[in-house]
């Protein structure tokens, strides 16, 4: 018959700390990955509400600079987004808007876009 030597001293709890630390790993690349997740759904809604907004001055560009940009600012606070810029060249409508991230994500700042519209 064989006598199984004690267990050493210092090492019970040692596959807890691995699994705890593994547990860790795993939560902070999900919360890294939401993160970026958040980040490129903000910018395409930045992109998608300055492309709109363009869209809808440019329509308006032949009564002036005044009421194109007050049709952009409309489509582009419907969307979601703040008109931050909205100027006339020429014929064509630039405006830039910005959406902010949603939730817990805000802190990391707001997306920017910048779309130009024109007449065909």
């Amino acid at each position: 018959m064989t006598r199984s030597s004690p267990p050493r001293r210092g090492e019970e709890g040692g596959a807890s700390v691995w699994l705890l630390a593994v547990g860790l790993v795993l939560v902070l690349l999900a919360a890294g990955m939401a993160t970026a997740g958040a980040a490129s759904v903000t910018r395409h809604r930045a992109e998608a509400a300055a492309d709109f907004a363009a869209l809808a001055g440019a329509a308006q560009v032949l009564s002036g600079a005044a009421a194109a940009c007050a049709r952009a600012t409309t489509v582009a606070t419907a969307n979601g987004a703040k008109l931050t810029v909205c100027r006339l060249d020429y014929y064509d409508v630039i405006v830039t808007v910005r959406v902010a991230m949603p939730g817990p994500f805000a802190r990391f700042g707001a997306a920017t876009a910048t779309s130009r519209a024109g007449p065909a």
